[in-house]
């Protein structure tokens, strides 16, 4: 198998090891093979493919998208590092509110496997980063679409920086009590 899949310690979110194979020509790996995740629980599928340019300081999100246009993403930095994060929105779950969060760069070439059910963001770490990510379940409802603020203090989230650049709709997120949720 082509790829280390690793729970977190929100179990349904993964962090997941592809295998890379250098060469004095450069490398090459799987970002994706449908058995694979398959095997390993991940079995959604994809319906929309996103690419994102951000600069040092960039945080996007927390977003997700309401029932029953919920959204998984995996998630790859593929130019940079940044600080990814998952926040368990489901209310009925015994992590709800609960997040992590890992470093993505172009040098660890680490997924993150994040389910329907969580809002997710990131910040951008070095000068420059290039992120993709794979969407289940739904295709971009702009009806559905919803945020949290990023620095909710009920959820608490440990961000590596603090002075933060902000798109206005996510300066003025709601917090999780007031927004809605899966």
């Amino acid at each position: 198998m082509p790829f280390n899949f690793n729970h977190t310690e929100i179990y349904d979110v993964q962090i997941i090891e592809p295998k890379v194979f250098y060469d004095a020509r450069g490398f090459f790996m799987e970002t994706y093979k449908k058995s694979d995740f398959q095997k390993a629980g991940i079995d959604f599928n994809f319906v929309q493919d996103n690419f994102s340019q951000s600069t040092k300081g960039v945080l996007r999100g927390l977003h997700y998208q309401a029932n029953p246009k919920a959204q998984g993403k995996l998630v790859k930095c593929v130019k940079g590092t940044i600080f990814d994060v998952a926040v368990d929105i489901r209310k009925d779950s015994k992590t709800f509110s609960k997040w992590v969060g890992y470093e993505l760069s172009d040098q660890n070439n680490q997924m993150l496997w994040i389910p329907p059910g969580f809002a997710h963001g990131f910040l951008t770490m070095s000068d420059f980063a290039e992120i993709i990510y794979k969407v289940s379940g739904s295709e971009y409802s702009q009806q559905h679409e919803k945020s949290i603020i990023w620095n909710d203090p009920d959820i608490n989230i440990n961000w590596p920086l603090i002075d933060v650049s902000l798109a206005d709709k996510d300066a003025l997120a709601p917090l999780l009590r007031d927004a809605e949720v899966l």
